[in-house]
């Protein structure tokens, strides 16, 4: 959605301090990471036409994935997710079986041409697709309340041999914080989450189409070997920083690319700000991630206490 550019920030930095947390790094890296995070924003900021070599020297951690990624095909995509490189998802802890009028609607939806077209990026317009299984996908929040569908596409061109590729079906809500007074945004769930994705990460949103599942909105994305994540896990100090500082200049340039200078400027200046606080990054944006991190710990121990009394 179209509105504080503070969110954005605040969950990169909920993202890392949470991954901090679980890692072997110290209490301490968690603040120096804010620090890092506020820098790398500002230095994007200060530049909409800058590339990402300007970003300065890419982490080594970076580095590692990025490289790794190139050289991924589906099967290393399939073990990774189904632990098997066969086309069949797996029913179990994660993958759930469809009921009839789910497996139904969903197919529908996966045949839009648009499928092919914008999520496969398929140039070759005489590739036939099929869905060849899918399930619905018990993964994190999303899926509670939700609908969340994993899809294993299959294309064939010719008398070649069948391609697979594995989507991820979402559903789309509405946003909870209000957009800004003078943003204009699709009315649908789906086609906001699309609009926006396209304008904050274009090579994420450009392989994203909004659809309906079960009458409701969804949005639709494939997953690429090559996207992988980053694990903090593997961090030493320098490069926890150094990569929060990258990710936050990434941010920080998307950002600047939809400001107009008066606006930039404006923005800039309320992050400069630091109102004479010894951690280098503004107070709201440390009270931010120590609240939500106390909220996300909190919730996490109630519901262990809810499990373990259902269980007794």
């Amino acid at each position: 959605m179209i509105g504080n550019p503070a969110l954005d920030i605040i969950r990169l930095a909920v993202s890392l301090a949470s991954a901090t947390r679980g890692s072997d790094l110290p209490g301490v890296v968690t603040a120096r990471m804010i620090e890092e995070i506020i820098g790398g924003y500002e230095a994007a900021l200060a530049d909409p036409d800058a590339s990402i070599k300007d970003a300065g020297p890419e982490p080594d951690a970076v580095r590692t994935v990025r490289r790794r990624a190139l050289g991924r095909q589906w099967r290393h995509l399939a073990r990774e997710r189904f632990k098997d490189a066969d086309p069949r998802i797996p029913l179990g802890r994660k993958f759930w079986e469809l009921a009839t009028d789910e497996r139904a609607s969903l197919t529908d939806a996966l045949a839009d041409p648009r499928i092919a077209e914008t999520v496969l990026s398929l140039e070759d317009h005489d590739v036939k697709t099929r869905m060849v299984d899918a399930a619905f996908w018990m993964k994190g929040c999303s899926s509670l309340g939700q609908l969340r569908y994993a899809a294993v596409i299959g294309m064939r061109s010719g008398g070649k041999r069948e391609r697979f590729a594995l989507v991820d079906v979402k559903e789309a809500v509405a946003p909870a914080p209000s957009s800004v007074p003078y943003a204009v945004m699709p009315e649908d769930p789906a086609e906001r989450v699309v609009a926006g994705a396209r304008t904050l990460s274009p090579h994420l949103g450009e392989r994203m189409i909004a659809t309906k599942v079960l009458g409701r909105p969804v949005f639709v994305r494939e997953l690429l070997p090559q996207d992988l994540k980053l694990e903090v896990e593997q961090f030493s100090r320098s490069e926890a920083l150094a990569a929060a500082r990258y990710l936050a200049w990434v941010v920080g340039h998307a950002h600047a690319r939809q400001m107009d200078a008066r606006s930039r400027h404006a923005w800039r200046r309320t992050l400069l700000d630091r109102h004479g606080v010894d951690l280098e990054a503004p107070s709201w944006l440390w009270r931010s991630v120590v609240e939500l991190s106390g909220a996300h710990e909190a919730g996490y121990l109630e519901h262990c206490r809810a499990y373990a009394l259902a269980d007794a």
